[in-house]
């Protein structure tokens, strides 16, 4: 018991030698320096007494543009209630329309090339030439429309064709419709009928949605 005793105070003695030499490391830093803010740059203060002074000014000018902004609005929803459009402008793609008229250069030759067929009595191919040639354009330009499923007057009756590209295709359709079903070959007549429609709409303007 009593060497017990001793170990314990020699160990005591060792913590506290240990400490101290710790305690007096001035490597370490034991204490942390009080908290002091920066000054308030002269600038900001400037800013910050320049608006105060000026606050009952601007405060009044934030009202008035609150009210003229207010009756701007009401201006204009009772001019649209009345019929008339926004005055602001439209979205860029309302501004843009689309075109479906197809390239001046590619209309040209593929007239050229049905009618190389004509030339030879063969107007069937030459009637199929311009409807397959106007399916993939209306495929390049929605591809999700032209479906394997779907027959050429189920192409032309589709809600997302506009009006001008579809009359000239249903034209094309009926005439070749007539060779198909009808039981006779087209002739020059038949021929003349389904080229004007597609000359029509690739050279007389530029059609829009």
């Amino acid at each position: 018991m009593p060497a017990s005793g001793s170990a314990g105070r020699g160990a005591r003695r060792s913590f506290d030698e240990a400490h101290r030499q710790l305690l007096g490391d001035a490597s370490i830093q034991w204490t942390l320096d009080p908290f002091r803010p920066q000054p308030t740059p002269a600038w900001v203060r400037w800013l910050v007494e320049a608006i105060k002074d000026a606050w009952p000014v601007l405060r009044v000018l934030f009202w008035i543009g609150v009210a003229a902004l207010a009756l701007y609005l009401l201006y204009h929803l009772a001019r649209r209630l009345a019929g008339e459009s926004w005055p602001w402008p439209r979205r860029r793609a309302d501004a843009e329309p689309e075109t479906w008229r197809p390239a001046e250069g590619s209309a040209r030759a593929l007239l050229a090339d049905a009618d190389r067929l004509a030339a030879d009595g063969q107007y069937d191919e030459a009637a199929h030439l311009l409807l397959f040639r106007s399916i993939e354009d209306i495929d390049a330009r929605r591809p999700q429309l032209v479906r394997p499923a779907l027959t050429s007057r189920d192409i032309a009756l589709a809600p997302d064709l506009p009006d001008a590209p579809r009359q000239a295709f249903r034209s094309i359709v009926l005439t070749v419709e007539r060779s198909l079903f009808g039981g006779r070959p087209l002739a020059q007549p038949d021929w003349q009928q389904c080229r004007s429609a597609y000359e029509d709409f690739a050279f007389a303007g530029a059609w829009r949605r």
